[in-house]
């Protein structure tokens, strides 16, 4: 495409599992600044057996945005990885999307693991085991796991959730190749859909929609859009990194020197850079997924549950009458003895929605340790088993890529958390560089930029407007 002339704007969809919001990034003389023109709530609830998303009401959401949006060159979706929308042969939605927090696929790890075992599945796609990923999802289905039961018989087409909206607005269907990844369907060597992998989820290859990478452009509003958003027919949207982390890891302006980075939201994801999958052993015994990134990279990274932990915590107060803000809780956390207690922040146990108070005193307990009492004890054992998550990640990373990391770089919402981000420094022993807060939606957005000819080919290029226009904080150990 050619580079606009003037100020570039662009409308950057970043939907997270708590909340999503329409960001509009305004880039001018090699510097990117963003705002925030509209945030909504966000997710999952039971319906009958299941807990589902409400896409459509999700989608809503997104028009109003974009309408408040104003004027923008183009638009970028991303969104949490793994959850899909089933599609008839005529486009329609063939009942709710099932969140991945949903206990359907129990019965279908199983039944998957059967026909093609964890280190053959592993060797082939790369990806870290989690009893959420699409390819148990899918055998889920297969087995009539859904609501309103057997659903697949009907599938024309499975789309996931960047893309099953990009569908509603443009009429194109696609699958971006940062969250096809996630599905553990994908070869993590080819970047093309695994034969075995979806022999094994029990679907054809033409269930998914052709793949394409980052700054494709997928097509232009459909005139009933247009009118609905306020903008021209001719606006195209982009693929952008669909995958939120895939966005927010190009926008780590400090990553092309090499170092950890840390993704955190309501999931962490730990990991590194790298130009080829591991697919070893060690690293399926380290629980380590090869997720495609940006600029034809490998996101080698380890899901950790993240602020989910504490965001479902303040849930569960707040029911009990009890209005936790977080400033005060963490403020209160920061008072408390550090290192008291640890629990496993990615244990199974933490996965559902529910009393999560309860569940960490009880796992602190079972360990032998001193359950929380309060709720800034609470938030201090949250802050603190994150801490040690990330510094085992860490090191995990250097031993099994064989080269050192010197130091984390932590974006998301998480990187405004000091004590979070000393925690961190303290218990990794090396240097915290923190920011961008707004990680995914600057990937976004500056991958349509590019796309539209405003930034440079490259993640170099990319990181470098990130650099100039967000400074990062240091932390250094506390050793």
């Amino acid at each position: 495409m050619t580079a606009p002339s003037g100020p570039l704007r662009v409308a950057a969809i970043d939907l997270g599992a708590s909340s999503g919001r329409v960001m509009v990034a305004r880039l001018a003389d090699g510097a990117v600044r963003l705002e925030e023109v509209h945030r909504f709530a966000n997710g999952p609830h039971e319906q009958g057996d299941y807990l589902v998303w409400d896409v459509e009401g999700l989608f809503e959401q997104v028009v109003a945005g974009l309408r408040l949006a104003g004027p923008v060159a183009s638009i970028g979706i991303d969104s949490w990885g793994v959850d899909y929308g089933l599609l008839d042969a005529a486009g329609g939605l063939l009942g709710p999307m099932v969140a991945y927090r949903d206990g359907r696929t129990e019965r279908s790890v199983p039944a998957v693991l059967e026909g093609l075992g964890a280190g053959e599945l592993y060797g082939v796609t790369g990806i870290q085991h989690q009893p959420f990923n699409t390819i148990f999802q899918l055998k889920a289905e297969a087995m009539g796991l859904a609501p309103g039961g057997a659903r697949l018989p009907q599938a024309a087409r499975a789309l996931l959730l960047p893309d099953l909206l990009a569908y509603w607005l443009t009429g194109q269907q696609v699958t971006e190749t940062t969250n096809a990844s996630t599905t553990a369907l994908l070869d993590a060597r080819t970047g093309t859909w695994s034969a075995s992998a979806l022999a094994a989820a029990g679907v054809e290859r033409d269930l998914f929609a052709p793949l394409v990478k980052p700054g494709h452009v997928i097509g232009h509003l459909l005139p009933q859009m247009a009118e609905a958003t306020g903008l021209p027919e001719a606006t195209p949207v982009v693929a952008v990194g669909s995958h939120d982390t895939a966005s927010a890891v190009a926008a780590v302006p400090s990553l092309g020197g090499g170092g950890v980075y840390v993704s955190c939201g309501t999931w962490s994801l730990a990991g590194v850079e790298l130009a080829a999958p591991v697919l070893t052993e060690a690293a399926r015994a380290a629980n380590f997924t090869n997720e495609r990134g940006v600029g034809g990279t490998i996101r080698f990274l380890r899901n950790v549950m993240g602020l989910w932990l504490l965001s479902e915590s303040q849930r569960q107060w707040r029911e009990e009458g009890r209005d936790v803000a977080l400033g005060p809780l963490l403020a209160a956390a920061a008072a408390e003895p550090a290192g008291l207690a640890l629990v496993d922040a990615d244990a199974a146990e933490f996965l559902a929605p529910g009393n999560m108070p309860a569940r960490l005193a009880a796992a602190v307990a079972r360990a032998g340790g001193r359950a929380p009492q309060t709720p800034a004890q609470v938030a201090r054992l949250v802050i603190d088993s994150l801490a040690a998550s990330y510094a085992k990640a860490a090191a995990d990373a250097e031993r099994l890529t064989g080269r050192p990391q010197p130091a984390l770089h932590l974006v998301g919402g998480g990187s405004q958390g000091e004590l979070l981000c000393q925690a961190t420094a303290d218990a990794a022993g090396r240097p915290v560089l923190a920011g961008p807060a707004e990680a995914s939606a600057l990937g976004n957005a500056l991958v349509q930029a590019q796309t539209l000819g405003a930034v440079g080919p490259g993640l170099d290029e990319l990181r470098a407007v990130v650099a100039a226009s967000f400074p990062v904080k240091t932390y250094l150990p506390n050793c």
